[in-house]
């Protein structure tokens, strides 16, 4: 697979829909961070945001509402919106003939779609522009899940060396997967139960402030959630592994960013645990945190002079609490955190922006 993070050729149009969103803000700060190679900006929302400035490289972007033609020579489009919003909007960006990097749920699901993790099948992007006379939904690619993107990252090396049996994986997410209003609400939540106060949930099914809501998601007949479901079929397409063995459960907790997962494994080969540490610590994204006796392992946030750098801002997905499972064969425990609204979104998005440019010189050809 190519570098994720190099210098470019071109520069392209780029519209971000979505633009006010938490991973819309996010987005915005990556691409300027990352110096994407950028001739124009546009910036879209919804009514109610029609006309905020957002500030990129010291000038102003303006966002507009969605409309019928707006997608004209753009080259292509990042979506944080809903569901709902790229089922409409993205057949009609890709029929302008704009690349699209989607991170709803819309199409993560279907077969024909890509589903992509750089660090783990970023080799599908240079497939993709290599193609002829390419077709509208041929030009959508799909990120996934925040906890599906950072799951993945960890599993890949794994899988590769010692195969992957059984995966089994709990994950405690933060209110900022909700959303702004879900932080909000976490935080006024907070002042008002320590004022003694009522705390009345409004995004959350119950109180999340000293909570946890062991719900993200709508439950099925089956008695997962959304969520959950989502986790097990995203990880076994971007694994290419459509008869793995696996089980989820999705926490909602009382943080304002990062989300982390408690992964238990049984792979099929055996291994000792330094030579774990060793390649997931040499591994595309990880970065391990692993020493107990210094009570090092990841962190969503820290306080000054910790030991531990904490995942909050950071591009990395945090490995540690490597163990044995003892009580099966090949068992292996993880620990992982990282910034759901970057690996998990924004950044992921970016990186497969910047495979689409690297993995063909002559993108703007394809128009």
């Amino acid at each position: 697979m190519k570098k994720l993070h190099a210098p470019f050729e071109m520069a392209l149009k780029i519209a971000v829909v979505g633009a006010t969103g938490a991973v819309g803000e996010v987005l915005f700060s990556i691409l300027e961070k990352r110096n994407f190679p950028i001739q124009d900006l546009s910036a879209f929302s919804s009514p109610r945001s029609e006309g905020k400035k957002i500030k990129f490289q010291g000038r102003d972007v303006i966002c507009k509402t969605l409309m019928s033609g707006c997608f004209k020579e753009i080259d292509l489009v990042f979506f944080d919106a809903s569901d709902a919003v790229s089922k409409e909007w993205v057949p009609q960006a890709t029929e302008s003939e704009c690349f699209v990097v989607d991170n709803s749920a819309a199409f993560r699901g279907e077969s024909d779609i890509p589903l992509v993790v750089p660090e783990v099948n970023g080799d599908l992007i240079a497939q993709i522009v290599s193609r002829k006379g390419l077709g509208a939904r041929q030009r959508i690619i799909s990120g996934p899940n925040c906890t599906t993107a950072q799951l993945v990252v960890a599993l890949k090396p794994i899988h590769d060396r010692y195969g992957l049996k059984r995966v089994v994986v709990s994950t405690y997410q933060s209110t900022s997967g909700a959303g702004k209003l879900a932080m909000e609400e976490l935080k006024e939540q907070t002042s008002n139960v320590l004022k003694g106060a009522r705390a009345l949930p409004k995004v959350f099914s119950h109180q999340i402030a000293f909570n946890c809501i062991p719900q993200i998601g709508g439950f099925g007949d089956d008695g997962f959630t959304s969520e959950e479901t989502k986790l097990v079929l995203e990880t076994r397409k971007i694994l290419g592994l459509p008869g793995l063995k696996m089980s989820a459960t999705a926490v909602r907790v009382p943080t304002l960013s990062c989300h982390a997962e408690s992964i238990n494994i049984e792979c099929e080969k055996s291994f000792n645990i330094e030579e774990i540490k060793d390649l997931l610590g040499s591994s595309p994204g990880l970065v391990i945190q692993d020493d107990p006796s210094k009570l090092i392992y990841p962190l969503g946030v820290v306080s000054k002079g910790d030991p531990v750098h904490g995942a909050a801002g950071q591009d990395s997905v945090y490995v540690g609490r490597v163990r044995k499972d003892l009580s099966v064969e090949n068992g292996l425990h993880l620990w992982i955190v990282s910034d759901n609204l970057r690996k998990g979104a924004a950044l992921n998005a970016v990186q497969i922006g910047e495979l689409l440019i690297q993995s063909r010189a002559e993108f703007q050809s394809l128009r």
